[in-house]
């Protein structure tokens, strides 16, 4: 109780701030919106996926989703991301023999399962022309995040808000937004993922397997661990959803969680006995080097509402091959 008393104080102390906060970040969509401030197209259409608060509502699943419904209807599409947590200041492309460290593990994570294009760049401009050169045949460019960056034109805005919602309704640093809530009103699809309370196309996210690290070929169902203990480590930015994830099957959860994009070490996982340590796919890719014969990878897909896929179709004038 004492605990969220006095972060409750230390948002009141902060809202002030917040407060200058929303006054920059709605003069500066102004000015981007008057042309003030330049903004540029990707020569193609772009589709924005992002979320108002900072730190990971399901992105990376609804990118993935996005582009296999792309491709399904004759769309070629390429993926553009900042490349969080990675230290490339120019645009890269991403795969699956690229370094963490270097592009970031989201991007990896991209390529490795989506079978796109994948360019990382600080500024997302650079990295959607950098894409466009060396991929003339892509026709359509899927944004990871990058709601806020107004200096990239788009022609669609997905906004996805998980259960977390909009937090205590600050913006930063008094809260989690990044924007005002009422940004929903202006995206073209706002996607819940097991958000109450927010009206959009309902995402939940689907796995049933586990999937050994050091042999991929070594696929069991998730129920199979069924009464066991299990190190879950995640960072993510809501471990606690995977850890329930797993818990639903009737796993002996000992939970692990680390920060967002958090680089993990070998001594992360130093836990005193050799019991199956199991970890998201975004995590697995930066454990490459340490891997260990007890360490597990529980995939996940996003399943939307049918909706999601008429709604996004309609926005870009219909399937490719229309």
């Amino acid at each position: 109780m004492r605990h969220w008393a006095r972060r409750g104080a230390v948002a009141w102390l902060l809202w002030p701030v917040s407060l200058l906060f929303g006054v920059l970040v709605f003069f500066r969509r102004a000015l981007y919106k008057l042309g003030i401030f330049k903004s540029h197209g990707a020569g193609i259409p772009l589709i924005v996926i992002g979320n108002l608060s900072a730190g990971g509502s399901g992105k990376t699943p609804l990118v993935l989703r996005t582009v296999e419904i792309l491709r399904e209807h004759g769309w070629k599409p390429g993926i553009v991301s900042r490349g969080y947590g990675g230290s490339s200041r120019q645009p890269r492309e991403a795969s699956i023999a690229s370094d963490p460290s270097a592009v970031g593990d989201e991007p990896m994570l991209l390529a490795r399962r989506s079978g796109c294009p994948v360019w990382v760049a600080p500024e997302r401009v650079a990295a959607c022309r950098a894409l466009r050169e060396r991929h003339p045949e892509c026709d359509v460019i899927v944004s990871d995040d990058g709601l806020q960056h107004y200096a990239l034109r788009r022609a669609v805005e997905i906004c996805i808000v998980d259960a977390r919602g909009f937090g205590n309704g600050f913006l930063q640093p008094a809260g989690p937004l990044r924007e005002p809530a009422s940004r929903l009103g202006s995206v073209d699809l706002v996607v819940a993922h097991g958000a109450p309370g927010v009206r959009g196309h309902a995402m939940t996210l689907e796995g049933e397997r586990l999937v050994r690290f050091a042999d991929a070929r070594d696929v069991r169902a998730a129920k199979s661990f069924a009464g066991q203990r299990v190190h879950a480590v995640a960072g993510v930015g809501d471990p606690a959803r995977f850890f329930q994830q797993l818990a639903g099957f009737g796993i002996e959860v000992v939970p692990h969680p680390f920060p967002d994009h958090h680089r993990f070490g070998a001594r992360d996982f130093d836990f005193g006995d050799a019991g199956p340590v199991v970890m998201t796919e975004k995590d697995a890719v930066k454990c490459k080097p340490f891997a260990r014969a007890n360490f597990w990878v529980f995939p996940v897909s996003a399943s939307l509402d049918p909706a999601f896929e008429r709604r996004l179709l309609e926005k870009l004038g219909g399937p490719k091959a229309a």
